[in-house]
């Protein structure tokens, strides 16, 4: 009985070909837009997650002056490099501490000129930001402690001034200095933010305090805390610690701030899991749409094939053979709704995510679900024109011109 009600819903739906497309428009909307929804929202996640990793593993920045809001910060006195070395003696949860900091400089190279980020650190500064070396090497320790002009260039950097040639051994200009290039980075590309990771040149610490700077300071420490330890608990160890070397009274407020990276993926990630929740709900309110359609089009179509329907009762159809024929007519219809939003669902995505530069990451259970509600559509609003169907008279039916 249930295939021969598949059968003649197939048939009717070969009968009005058009108008079955364009009752079924609505689910495959609805269905493509969850999917797609949810797939780039869910691409979009990842590539925080990973942009996040890639500034390091269980890392800790902290910087000078109080948090002010809108990325503005209250005046303080900068870091020592004796507070770099008390972090790393005194708080036992530290793989590695790297000192550094950073200033605006014009780099040239023969006629080509470029406007960057100069950078002091130390080898450290490698391992806790998980930068790789392309080319070349790292700063020896040798320059590390005599200052020496040498630096390790960004991929954007390279392509600014080298373009497609290596610039291993070459001389650039980094604003009035003169240094000797040993090293490339590898690309990390842009982080979260929107900032390019790879506009920048790294230089010794010791460098950029002489012939840069001019001063001693230390604008950023950025600390890695060790694999299986509590970054919160590492956390206030060194807000104690700098409280009492920078001599913060009890009730006054840190003329610092130390912030875990693990928080703001958490931040970030838990943002766009909502907004992606949200463009998924107002996308399946598509499917509603498409679910009054369906039942709008049953509806007409019991009428239509209100002779027929009477023939079929006064031959001997019991009232629920006729309600199954056209409950399943409507699943049939919403079903392969379904089956072509989710066709057209995988093409969008991978155009999108190839467009946004997301990562494409399909899940089955969002196409499995979506499949399943599309279906429960045709069953939810299939009911009242077959219950209306199987409840006809037959002798009225038969009247019906």
């Amino acid at each position: 009985m249930l295939w021969n009600a598949f059968l003649l819903a197939l048939r009717e739906i070969r009968r009005n070909v058009l108008r079955s497309f364009l009752t079924i428009l609505g689910i495959v909307i609805g269905v493509a837009a969850v999917i797609t929804m949810v797939t780039i929202g869910g691409g979009a996640t990842a590539q925080v997650t990973q942009q996040i990793a890639s500034l390091g593993t269980n890392l800790l920045i902290v910087r000078p002056g109080q948090h002010l809001g809108m990325g503005q910060r209250g005046a303080a006195s900068p870091f020592r490099q004796e507070d770099v070395t008390a972090i790393a003696r005194e708080i036992p949860a530290v793989a590695a501490v790297a000192p550094s900091a950073s200033q605006s400089v014009t780099t040239i190279f023969g006629n080509a000129n470029w406007s960057t980020s100069a950078n002091g650190v130390d080898n450290r500064y490698f391992t806790v930001r998980n930068w790789t070396i392309e080319e070349g090497r790292m700063f020896s320790d040798g320059e590390l402690r005599a200052g020496q002009a040498v630096c390790v260039l960004g991929a954007t950097v390279r392509k600014e001034l080298f373009g497609g040639q290596s610039p291993l051994g070459s001389k650039i200009r980094l604003g009035k200095m003169s240094c000797q290039v040993i090293g490339l980075l590898a690309a990390k590309g842009q982080s979260t933010m929107g900032r390019d990771q790879d506009d920048l040149i790294l230089v010794p610490l010791r460098t950029f305090q002489r012939r840069i700077a001019g001063k001693q300071d230390i604008s950023l420490i950025q600390i890695s805390i060790r694999d299986g330890i509590d970054t919160n608990k590492a956390q206030k160890d060194i807000e104690l610690l700098l409280r009492e070397r920078r001599h913060i009274s009890v009730g006054e407020n840190d003329d610092f701030q130390v912030r875990d990276m693990k928080e703001i993926a958490q931040m970030l990630t838990g943002t766009t899991r909502i907004l992606t929740s949200l463009l998924g709900a107002v996308a399946a309110v598509s499917l509603l749409v498409g679910g009054i359609g369906i039942m709008n089009i049953m509806l007409v179509s019991v009428t239509e094939r209100t002779r027929e329907i009477g023939i079929r009762l006064a031959i001997g159809a019991l009232e629920r053979e006729v309600l199954l024929q056209f409950l399943v007519e409507a699943v049939v219809l919403s079903s392969f709704g379904g089956v072509v939003g989710i066709l057209l669902a995988i093409v969008s995505s991978l155009g999108l995510s190839a467009l946004l530069n997301v990562p494409f990451i399909l899940n089955p259970g969002i196409i499995i679900l979506a499949f399943f509600f599309s279906a429960a559509v045709g069953v939810i609003f299939g009911f009242f024109p077959a219950r209306k169907a199987a409840q006809l008279d037959p002798i009225e039916a038969l009247r019906h011109e």
